[in-house]
């Protein structure tokens, strides 16, 4: 696990953009119950999740179409819930960063890291507002 301390910043960022971070197993499978549409970033401390998707994602929710709920959880610091989350995400094998679009509890879009990387955090948010047009 990374020190808290270490991290705070990282998790503050996504908080103060008005996500939900989840921290358990039961959190998870709680948001992903719900009817409507819920985004999990799975976050991490990486520098593509410094440098485009925590950037990209918030940008992302600029648009008329957002999910109805946005969460987060912490690769390498909130295990059940990255458990959780990853295994609601297959069949994609696990990412961190990633960014996972659900409906209905249903997973519709995904952004693994491998779509991350290399890409502007302005492609990220274009990617997943057009997602949120055909979804939200």
């Amino acid at each position: 696990m990374y020190p808290e301390d270490l991290i705070k910043p990282m998790r503050q960022q996504l908080v103060d953009a008005g996500f939900q971070e989840l921290k358990s197993a039961s959190s998870v499978e709680e948001i992903l119950s719900k009817k409507g549409t819920t985004l999990i970033m799975v976050n991490s401390v990486c520098g593509c999740a410094a440098g485009t998707a925590r950037p990209g994602t918030i940008l992302s929710l600029q648009g008329d179409k957002k999910p109805d709920h946005l969460t987060t959880v912490f690769a390498g610091n909130d295990v059940e819930a990255v458990n959780k989350a990853r295994e609601r995400m297959a069949p994609f094998p696990p990412s961190s960063p990633a960014v996972a679009l659900f409906k209905d509890g249903e997973l519709v879009h995904m952004l693994e890291r491998h779509h991350i990387e290399g890409r502007t955090a302005e492609m990220i948010a274009e990617n997943l507002a057009e997602a949120f047009q055909e979804f939200c």
